[in-house]
């Protein structure tokens, strides 16, 4: 194998990465705002709906572009990770797609359904988060059976809610004013200390879950090199708490706890990542074991090449137009 060719499936890897990370940012708060709608008034529902409107259904392509890199670049490991994940995938596509009915049905429906099409959005945010945690939890485990690593799945589910509730809630600072804006403040609030133990559940059990993890993590020089993270991150969760506390963030700094949730949701990813390459499924299949053929993967980074600009171009494109605090709800 020359470097070339040993490259592709890092390279590969690299994409799939970072094509999640932007769908949990973006698709992130879209499903939090999705699931605190469930806490809003009638009247706070309308303005929180219109402030993911021009966003949701394209943050959702992030996750096409993933799958269809697993699917297509990895084609041994989806067969191990879409088997051991079918029941979750399953309810998360449920999710989306109850979500995305409801999106639509809420305002073109009967009027007297309204309050049911709202009921099946905030459950079809909830149930599609809770998925991607349980998901996110069964891989970090390398699909382990047993008791505790259940239980770590399930403790990833709620922490990745919390997460996107957290997410949702610095969204609707920045986009929102007045009662509806105090209103995300306290649902930040609420949000971030599930989020803290989440962090350092994390921290403290994948260590203790995983030889292999607990091996590069405490190792040198694998600890200098991934000592900041967690550490990083716990201030910048510090950080968010302490801005929620002051007046500045409903003026000028409204954007700050989003951006610092999203610095510990990329901090958090560099970890991960660095904990379980070079495995595509931890302990069972690293990348160039689990990789398509050199010629299917230069095939394939074309491909990419040609889409990915565009994909981002037009996403920057749409948050562009549609910046600043939200607009009326229409159709």
């Amino acid at each position: 194998m020359n470097a070339t060719e040993g490259l592709l499936p890092v390279i590969f890897m690299g994409l799939m990465g970072l094509s999640l990370l932007i769908y949990v940012v973006l698709d992130g708060y879209d499903l939090g705002v999705g699931m605190l709608s469930a806490m809003a008034s009638e009247a706070d529902r309308d303005p929180m709906v219109a402030s993911i409107g021009p966003f949701w259904d394209a943050n959702e392509t992030w996750l096409v572009l993933a799958v269809g890199l697993l699917l297509i670049a990895f084609p041994k490991a989806q067969g191990v990770v879409l088997t051991a994940l079918y029941v979750p995938v399953l309810l998360m596509l449920l999710g989306l797609m109850l979500r995305g009915a409801a999106f639509d049905f809420r305002a073109k429906g009967d009027p007297a359904h309204k309050r049911w099409w709202d009921a099946a959005f905030a459950g079809g945010s909830a149930l599609a988060a809770l998925s991607q945690g349980w998901m996110l939890g069964r891989y970090v485990t390398g699909f382990e059976d047993g008791a505790a690593a259940r239980c770590f799945a399930a403790g990833i589910a709620v922490a990745l809610v919390a997460c996107y509730a957290l997410l949702g809630a610095g969204w609707l600072l920045m986009k929102t004013e007045a009662a509806l804006q105090e209103r995300a403040v306290a649902w930040a609030k609420r949000a971030w200390p599930v989020v803290l133990a989440g962090l350092l559940m994390v921290s403290v059990a994948s260590p203790w879950l995983s030889p292999t993890v607990r091996e590069r993590w405490f190792d040198m020089p694998g600890l200098i090199a991934l000592a900041p993270l967690p550490v990083i991150a716990l201030l910048a969760l510090a950080a968010v708490r302490g801005l929620l506390n002051s007046h500045r963030v409903r003026g000028k700094l409204c954007w700050l706890p989003f951006f610092l949730t999203v610095v510990v949701l990329t901090l958090s990813f560099f970890g991960l990542s660095y904990s379980l390459y070079p495995f595509v499924v931890i302990d069972r299949l690293t990348l160039w074991q689990a990789a398509a053929a050199d010629e299917s993967l230069s095939f394939l980074l074309v491909g990419c090449a040609l889409t990915i600009p565009v994909i981002l171009m037009y996403s920057l494109f749409s948050y562009r137009v549609f910046r600043g605090k939200v607009r009326a709800l229409a159709y």
